[in-house]
């Protein structure tokens, strides 16, 4: 990783530019060429050192609910319990746990109750019954960000 990678990661840490061309902009900040940049954010991508790029909203500001559900699912169902869950665009992601509840994701909806629903709906489709949905009562934001 050079000196301009760093310089990338942390302009899409802090200050991903809002523009009809961002990685065009992105480029120019950093004194190098859209295609290379975006070559860059691939190898990053395909190393596992991003996930994603995308916004980061206030949900409930914006008029949303979010819930964070635990599942309890067997071994031999959790590819076709994940697929139908990441089917759910509300669904931002979820996680693979050592737990008796094994599967966590999180859940946003334009009511509590459309994720109930969802829920249900889930649940009907894959067979699994046991899925608790833990809505926040209060709200901490912690602003993960990595100097480079």
């Amino acid at each position: 990783m050079d000196a301009v990678d760093r310089k990338i990661l942390n302009i899409l840490q802090r200050d991903f530019p809002l523009d009809a061309e961002p990685f065009n902009v992105l480029g120019a900040r950093v004194g190098i060429g859209e295609d290379d940049l975006l070559e860059r954010v691939g190898r990053f991508k395909e190393a596992g050192i991003i996930r994603r790029i995308g916004a980061v909203l206030d949900t409930s500001g914006i008029g949303f609910t979010s819930t964070l559900c635990a599942a309890k699912v067997p071994a031999d169902r959790l590819k076709r319990f994940v697929d139908v869950v990441n089917s759910y665009r509300g669904v931002t992601h979820n996680y693979l746990r050592d737990h008796e509840y094994n599967i966590w994701f999180t859940f946003i909806g334009s009511t509590g109750e459309e994720i109930k629903e969802s829920l249900y709906d889930i649940s009907e489709e894959t067979g699994i019954t046991d899925i608790i949905s833990m809505p926040a009562k209060r709200r901490f934001k912690v602003d993960a960000r990595f100097g480079l």
